[in-house]
């Protein structure tokens, strides 16, 4: 693959669409493999006892929330250098990238203060102290990989505005792979180690962060095609402005990212009341929405990426249609997706769960998984296209009102107090809420992305 820096990149629809598949696919595979991790730390912990399944189910929640909070700020790298690349400031890359450094090592104190002092949080939630203290140990091994976790997000954030993205498959196959022996062994004790339980499975997130962090910069260091960018020469300590900016950009960022994340988390603790098999039927689909999430995700990052470097280069129309064909593009597959899930609903469920009465709870969920996988393909797209025009505080907003407003409390409404529902309380209730919050994220985003759009297109010099 050439240098993006290079060479202007066509205009085509036929080309846009070929670049933004080219850069989806690896994205795609990367966060694949990352979901697998996580999957095996559940397997390997509930093999070893139900209380350290417990711990880690709490502990990887908690870690997960904080992670996407700082490594969501982090994305701010990746607009950032990618407007940059678009308008060939190719001195600027390193200064931007550096400073990205900076922004994650500041970021792993108050991360690592927050993994190791959750006691609050598990007091307030009424954890048994016996999970409680599971969940503990495993937070404070994972707070031991945080900083190495962020320095490899920017470096994933600064592979993705470059173009390079095939490199964070290939580091995610080789963390992945190392991950799953050795969580295993950790937890269960192999090799003459003493059995460590769930902590086990934080201590091997831990140390393979860190062989991340070092796989990246081995490639940032060894791989030729960076050496233009002198990537570690000069180094800079760390600049306010710069910091700043970065700051500015990422916050809204992070915090959308939260937002969206922690909205399935908190559903999952309203709708506990509802019984065991309501919960597990609900987290079903939740499992579902995460895996299909993947899709447009990979998709809306290189939109985000192609989006800036188009706004870079000030070559408005090809943002513009490079927004507009990541939004159809994202449609296309959750539609295909959707008929699929539609077709193969009865044995995934199946799949998912033996209890009878789970897979009802969860087959009736279904339709509103089909329609709220299509409006999230679609508002997604549209969120991370406004982030590579640099747009980030506003959508901070929608997103909370979305999924925080329309979603939790219309979803909670719904469910508990819609007359309909007051002698009959449903789950269903938070999933109609989560289709009309999409909805409406969708419509607010796609009416901002098309103003912003076009005030670039007519404020453009030159422009008729």
């Amino acid at each position: 693959m050439s240098d993006p820096a290079a060479s202007p990149p066509a205009s085509s629809s036929r080309a846009i669409v070929a670049q933004l598949l080219h850069h989806a696919w690896p994205v795609l595979i990367a966060q694949l493999l990352s979901m697998t991790m996580m999957v095996a730390d559940t397997v390997i912990a509930g093999r070893y006892g139900t209380e350290d399944l417990a711990g880690v189910a709490i502990g990887s929640s908690y870690y997960i929330s904080v992670v996407m909070l700082l490594t969501g700020t982090l994305q701010a790298v990746a607009p950032t250098i990618a407007h940059h690349v678009g308008a060939r400031r190719q001195e600027a890359i390193a200064p931007a990238l550096q400073q990205g450094f900076w922004l994650a090592l500041l970021l792993a104190v108050p991360g690592v203060a927050l993994m190791l002092s959750p006691g609050w949080l598990l007091e307030l939630a009424s954890v048994p102290a016996a999970v409680a203290a599971k969940a503990s140990d495993y937070l404070a091994a994972t707070a031991l990989g945080l900083p190495a976790l962020l320095l490899y997000r920017t470096f994933y954030a600064f592979n993705n505005a470059v173009g390079r993205p095939r490199v964070l498959m290939v580091i995610s196959a080789i963390v992945m792979s190392t991950h799953v022996p050795l969580a295993w062994a950790l937890t269960n004790g192999a090799f003459g180690l003493d059995p460590m339980g769930g902590m086990g499975c934080g201590l091997s997130t831990a140390l393979v962060n860190w062989l991340a962090c070092g796989c990246g910069l081995a490639y940032l260091c060894l791989n030729p095609a960076y050496r233009p960018y002198r990537l570690f020469h000069a180094w800079q300590r760390p600049q306010g402005k710069p910091l700043g900016q970065l700051l500015r950009l990422g916050l809204p960022m992070g915090l959308s990212t939260f937002i969206d994340i922690s909205s399935f988390t908190l559903i999952a603790i309203l709708a506990a009341r509802l019984g065991t098999e309501t919960v597990a039927g609900h987290r079903v689909i939740a499992n579902f929405t995460g895996m299909i999430y993947m899709l447009p995700l990979s998709l809306s990052i290189a939109t985000m990426v192609l989006v800036g470097q188009a706004a870079g280069a000030q070559d408005w129309r090809r943002a513009q249609r490079t927004a507009r064909l990541g939004m159809k593009l994202a449609l296309g597959f959750a539609l295909l997706i959707g008929a699929l899930l539609w077709v193969l609903q009865g044995p995934l469920v199946a799949f998912s769960s033996a209890d009878p009465a789970v897979q009802a709870v969860a087959l009736g969920l279904v339709v509103w998984l089909l329609l709220y996988q299509c409006f999230d393909a679609l508002q997604t797209v549209a969120a991370h296209a406004l982030r590579g025009y640099k747009v980030t505080l506003l959508p901070m907003v929608v997103h909370t009102f979305c999924f925080w407003g329309i979603g939790l409390v219309g979803g909670y409404w719904l469910s508990f107090h819609a007359p309909w529902r007051v002698d009959a309380p449903s789950v269903a209730g938070f999933w109609q809420a989560c289709v009309i919050a999409t909805l409406a994220a969708t419509l607010l985003f796609g009416t901002m992305l098309r103003g912003v759009a076009r005030r670039h297109v007519r404020d453009a010099p030159g422009a008729a």
